[in-house]
């Protein structure tokens, strides 16, 4: 009978995230936050009542697959297209910014003397690395709470969707760059390639799909339940395509997925079918996984002050970089705040990112602990800074948002009629 252990594990994560979710909503709280706190209440953190295993880590992950396939289904290809260039400087500024302060706290702390690292690679690197750690980005926290907030499709939505998917471009450069001087078997060239590839095989077989598909949508109006089908089946390739194939994350395939169908008349009801997937079972165990994956490690004095400059450094150098970003590219100030705190949670992703270096010596044991509660309290702590700057932001719906930006697409085209001498000043 212990095979069947799964089921009693799935019950309780689903009552759980269920009862602290409707619990978090009442104090005016994302219900997510519920659900990564059941995670750490469940797990080895607190009570241990449930493990991570690999069923739901795999539950977990095809969780995040959906999750991110309906991010793709209700984004604005038109907003997301203006937001393209804006998207770019502010995934790069979250990257660049992040390294340095990373690099920052470490080269503090890890010496001979303060706090002992048993990584093989030189200092440096090491240092250089943990910035990379923080270059990570989990949207799909964001996406969730944004969804909750009914703030997806928003200007400021759309830009934190874009940047976060550059983001896992840059960070997938970043981390390859510094394994390669860690490790000389891995070629840079090789993945920058691939990745380039990866975009180009999506654009290829997105513009077919979607034309095969659209057709078929339009003559099969009957037979809706196997539109949802194909179109999980396009979510599920691509997602594999892109890790197997490319090396480039699971999520971004399936996003991109997700914007291709986007196109589609009937993609409304797509939606609705994977919303009901994505939170009957799929996205509580993706949350709740996180924080079972959690095991609070034995901390010194000197690992404590460490942990909590770290948590500081990350939040402060997305705020500050991607915020830095977004008004460069003309968000007013409130517009920055929310894109800055949007690209705060890491997740998964920089645990990831932190496994990868340890294996090749890139990352002390004793930093790893402090890496993880910085993962914990960025993301707890993302929906909740999200809740207030939307709350007592000064745009309070995407309608207005939108009539902004329309107002500034107006005002654009008419400076350049008066340029060219179209209209007379």
């Amino acid at each position: 009978m212990t095979g069947y252990k799964f089921l009693l594990d799935l019950a309780i994560i689903l009552l759980c995230t269920k009862l602290l979710g409707i619990a978090t909503n009442k104090v005016q709280m994302p219900q997510v936050v519920g659900s990564l706190a059941a995670g750490l209440l469940l797990g080895p953190a607190m009570l241990g009542i449930i493990t991570e295993t690999d069923f739901l880590q795999t539950v977990a992950e095809l969780g995040v697959i959906v999750l991110m396939f309906g991010a793709g289904l209700e984004t604005d290809i038109k907003e997301l297209k203006k937001s393209g260039k804006a998207s770019f400087v502010i995934a790069l500024c979250g990257v660049v910014v992040p390294i340095i302060g990373g690099f920052a706290v470490s080269y503090f702390f890890n010496r001979p003397g303060v706090i002992d690292s048993d990584a093989s690679c030189t200092l440096f690197l090491q240092n250089i690395f943990i910035g990379v750690i923080l270059t990570a980005t989990s949207v799909s926290i964001t996406v969730e709470t944004l969804k909750e907030l009914g703030k997806l499709k928003s200007r400021t939505g759309n830009a934190i969707l874009g940047a976060a998917i550059i983001d896992d471009i840059l960070g997938i450069v970043a981390l390859t760059v510094i394994t390669s001087l860690a490790d000389p078997s891995v070629q840079i060239h090789l993945v920058l390639l691939k990745i380039a590839g990866f975009f180009l095989f999506s654009i290829v077989l997105g513009y077919l799909f979607y034309r095969m598909y659209k057709y078929w949508m339009t003559h099969s109006d009957k037979m809706r339940h196997r539109h949802v089908i194909i179109g999980f089946a396009f979510c599920l390739l691509m997602a594999y395509v892109a890790e197997s194939w490319f090396g480039v994350a699971d999520i971004t395939g399936a996003y991109i997925a997700g914007l291709i169908i986007s196109n589609i008349n009937r993609s409304t009801y797509l939606q609705e079918k994977f919303d009901v997937l994505s939170y009957l079972l799929l996205s509580p165990v993706f949350f709740a996984n996180i924080g079972l994956a959690v095991e609070l490690p034995k901390m010194t004095p000197t690992i404590a002050l460490f942990t909590i400059l770290l948590i500081l450094a990350a939040i402060l150098t997305k705020v500050l970089g991607c915020g830095l970003g977004a008004r460069m590219c003309g968000y007013n100030p409130s517009q920055c705040r929310r894109i800055g705190i949007g690209m705060v949670s890491r997740g998964e992703v920089a645990l990831i990112v932190a496994s990868k270096g340890a294996a090749i010596g890139l990352l002390g044991s004793s930093f790893m602990g402090p890496i993880v509660i910085m993962v914990v309290t960025t993301t707890v702590l993302t929906p909740i800074l999200l809740k207030l700057v939307y709350k007592n932001g000064p745009v309070s719906n995407v309608r207005e948002e939108e009539n902004i930006t329309a107002y500034h697409e107006k005002l654009t085209d008419l400076r350049r009629s008066i340029s060219k001498g179209k209209i007379s000043q």
